[in-house]
Formats: structure tokens, sequence, C-alpha cells
């Protein structure tokens, strides 16, 4: 079969990158509290050299506050006016930019935000940062529950993202996920394209769907229904080495098919038929790509439990564990920054892994030193155990750093804090986007108003938020009327 290349596709392979108002590395974003600066990270993973860039970095051009994304990025937040460019450059210093780019591709940074310009060599670096965005386990390679240690897959598909010029036309918001069947697993992220290890006869081949998740298991010992968010379902499976082949021929289907104004792979399905795609996909690759009927009703096999992202586990090596902590709603300041990466050092393998559940975990550390590294992450505020409210609450940044919030839900999320019941997850946002929660959370708190809000329940007869079951409510009364919901049937 003769696999079908982007320019016998497209002529114009390499078209401008779209525009976003996305913050990336490159393109400081404007918030009320400052600009905003994001900065992917390959796999989650981070070393403590490049933390303590970036704590330097943040504290020198910005205000020393640094947020940790639900797609297991950074960003630093409140960058002052005429630093861009300052605090590209030295991340980019520290290896945090995309693959080949130099220091001073983000001098441009500054300029390039101010005017629209042709192609350069700042704006084929942004498009480059843009497209970084594969997501795995923090616990990849040593959780032993995996199937398959996706870091190399990762790698190699980031690798694939940069490199071909192409894709620099897809949406900063484009994501890929590549699940290797690990029991730390987010898996109610929805992804254009997922991909899940499974375990067959002769190996292990990884399923794949659309504008999705993977089908998972209930964690309840009591069902074990497979549960989808949306999506395709599985479609069909490939062996780990056809994965790159196939996540490239599905980017450039997308790229061939997808209007001009479709972003993401659900407007893709909205306009063409599954089927349809897979078409398209298969004249890209010399394997089969037709929907395998077998799969139909394929799930994850490995009931996924986000409670292992705090406190200690143990890993697939002997006597080594990972530990994990969480700050309060996901942000931190430079100084702790600067010692969490001198802990890494001192007692684990001298890298922190950032999580899509906003908080931190700390890898291969020896199973006699772990009551000294809870001790730590503890006096540092980071809570380490399931238990403790603060690790059921996400907010967004509020008010105090975005005009369209209309209340500061991180401080009304501290204060929900204290009376959230047991088992409650929440979700404050500021406005109908949603920055904070890629997931349709249990509960949301939507507000209205300085201090009120309007309370959703999830329901999946009900879009975005679910269903409002209460409206102008106090953070005293939605407290309240979450402790009656949590007790009742």
């Amino acid at each position: 079969m003769n696999q079908a290349s982007p320019s016998t596709v497209l002529p114009d392979a390499a078209p401008a990158p779209r525009p976003s108002a996305c913050p990336g590395l490159l393109r400081i974003v404007a918030a009320r509290d400052g600009g905003i600066c994001r900065i992917k990270l390959p796999g989650g993973e981070l070393n403590a050299a490049q933390a303590e860039a970036i704590a330097e970095a943040s504290a020198r051009h910005a205000a020393g506050v640094i947020e940790l994304t639900n797609r297991a990025n950074l960003q630093v937040r409140g960058v002052r006016g005429g630093e861009a460019a300052a605090l590209s450059a030295a991340l980019v210093a520290a290896g945090l930019g995309p693959d080949g780019v130099a220091p001073d591709a983000a001098a441009g940074s500054d300029a390039m935000a101010k005017r629209a310009a042709p192609a350069s060599n700042a704006l084929r670096a942004a498009a480059a940062d843009d497209v970084r965005n594969v997501m795995i386990s923090p616990a990849a390679g040593r959780d032993p529950f995996a199937l398959f240690d996706t870091r190399p897959l990762c790698a190699e598909l980031l690798t694939l993202l940069q490199g071909e010029a192409r894709f620099a036309a897809l949406s900063p918001k484009f994501a890929l996920l590549v699940d290797g069947g690990e029991r730390l697993a987010r898996l109610d992220h929805p992804h254009d394209v997922w991909l899940a290890a499974s375990q067959v006869r002769d190996g292990v081949r990884f399923v794949f769907g659309l504008a999705g998740c993977p089908p998972a298991v209930a964690l309840s010992q009591n069902s074990t229904q497979a549960r989808r968010v949306d999506g395709t379902g599985a479609l069909a499976a490939v062996s780990p080495s056809q994965v790159p082949a196939l996540v490239r021929a599905l980017l450039h289907t997308f790229l061939d098919l997808a209007a001009a104004d479709a972003t993401r792979m659900r407007h893709l399905l909205a306009a063409h038929s599954v089927d349809a795609v897979l078409q398209r996909a298969q004249t890209y690759v010399d394997f089969p790509l037709s929907r395998d009927a077998s799969l139909a009703s394929w799930h994850r096999a490995t009931p996924a439990d986000a409670a292992r992202r705090l406190g200690a586990h143990a890993q697939r090596t002997t006597e080594t564990c990972h530990v994990g902590g969480q700050p309060p709603l996901g942000r931190l300041d430079a100084a702790t920054l600067h010692a969490l990466a001198a802990l890494a050092r001192q007692q684990g393998n001298g890298t922190l892994h950032v999580t899509p559940w906003q908080s931190v975990l700390l890898t291969d550390i020896a199973a006699h030193a772990v009551p000294v590294v809870l001790t730590a992450l503890n006096t540092l505020g980071l809570a380490c155990d399931a238990t403790q409210a603060i690790t059921r609450l996400i907010a967004c940044a509020g008010s105090p750093g975005c005009a369209k919030s209309l209340a500061d839900t991180k401080a009304d999320a501290l204060r929900l804090a204290a009376r959230l019941p047991e088992n409650v997850e929440v979700h404050l946002s500021g406005c109908p986007r949603s920055c904070a929660a890629a997931h349709c959370a249990p509960y949301t708190l939507l507000a209205v108003s300085p201090g009120t809000y309007d309370l959703y329940r999830r329901d999946d007869g009900h879009p975005d938020f679910g269903q409002c079951v209460a409206r102008q409510l106090t953070i005293e009364q939605a407290a309240d009327l979450l402790d009656h919901l949590a007790r009742s049937p």
C-alpha cells in the first residue's frame, strides 16, 4: 500500500500557526494579575535544575506564583510588563522550550505579542511549543500495575509533533493521551486521540479512540460496569511500534478534513463519520485501520485510583516508592518550588513529576526515607492524604487574576474546605469557561456574583456542568446543601 504524504494532500504543507489566546512559553497572555507563561513539561517531568530555574525566573520577572495545571504542566503568573522576553529566554535556556529552540528565539516574544507578523523563527518556535500535548501517567515506567512503559512512546510522539511543519496548524488545545494501564492514571479528561495499552495473547497492543477517554471500569468493588465519558469508544488496535505512524495519520487526516474553524477532533466527527476518518487515515499507513467490531465493548481492565497521587506507594522496583503531595488549589510560590527541587535531589532521583490533579510526585524514594519525605512535604504545606478536604477541591484563578471571573474562587474554596463533607469533590468556577477543570466534576459551584454561586451536580443527562440543583448560594449554604446531598441516597 502506498502511503500518502502531506504534500500530496495539501500543497501548502507548512501553514501559519493558528492564532490562539492560550498562554505558552513564548506567548505571554495578559491577565488581571499580570502575564501568564505556560510551561509544557514532557510527560509532566521536570528535573531539579529546571525547577530551580522556574522558581528563580518567576521571582525575578513575575510575582513568584507557579500554578500546576490540569494537563500536568506549569504556568508562571503575574509576569511583569516588559519582562516577558527575559522570562521566556531564561526558561528556554533551562531546556524547557520545544526541541531545537535557542534562547534567542524567545527574544521576539514581546514583539510577537504586539503585531501580526509573517512566519519567523519566533513564530515557528511558538508553534512547536503549542503542539507539545501528550499526557501519560506521572508513574509511567514505575507503576507496578502498568502493562507498558509509555515514556519512550511519549518522547517519540513529542518529536513527531514538533518535527512536521504542518502540525503547526493544530490548536494548542489539541491533545493526545497514551495510557500504559497504570493504577495512577487520569482517564476522565477528554483527549482528541487516546491510546490505551491492552494485554493480548501475543503481548501488548494499543487500543485507540477519538474525542474522548478510554472506557474504564468503575473503582467500586460493587461495580464492574465500564464507563465512557464521551467520544467514539475503542475503534481498533495497533502494535506499540505502529503508534507513531497511527498518530501521524490521524493528525494529517484531521488537517485534511477539518473545517477552518474546527480546532478539536469532536468538531471533525460532527461533520464526518468515524469510518470516513479511518478511511482517510488508512491512506497514510500500510497496516489496517478498519474498525474492529470485537472491541465494541472493550474497556480498560485495571481500575484507576487518583488517590495514589497522594502519600507513598510502592513502585515496580523493590523497596522504592513514589511519594506525592498536593499544594492548596494547585499553587506554589518560588520558595516552595526551590524546596521541592532540593528534596527531590536529596531523597529521590532529582526529578519532580507534575500530575494532572495539580499535585507533585517524587519518584524513586527509598522505602526507609518515605517518612522523611512525607514530613518535608507536609511542612511545605502540601496535602499528602486523600482525607484532607483541600485535595478534593479545585478552583480557577478567580477575580483577583481573571477579569471574567465573578468571584474570588480560590479564597471561597479555602472557606469551603473547612466545611466540605467527606468524599465530596467540588469544582469552583468563576465563569462558564471552566478553565480549572478539563473533566466534569461531581459538583460544580458556578459564580454568579462575589461570594455567591449556583450549584450543579454531574448528570449524564445534562451537558456541561450537569444539572443545576440550587441557585444563589453563599459558601456556607453550599456547604450545608453538599452535606445533605452527600447523605442522600
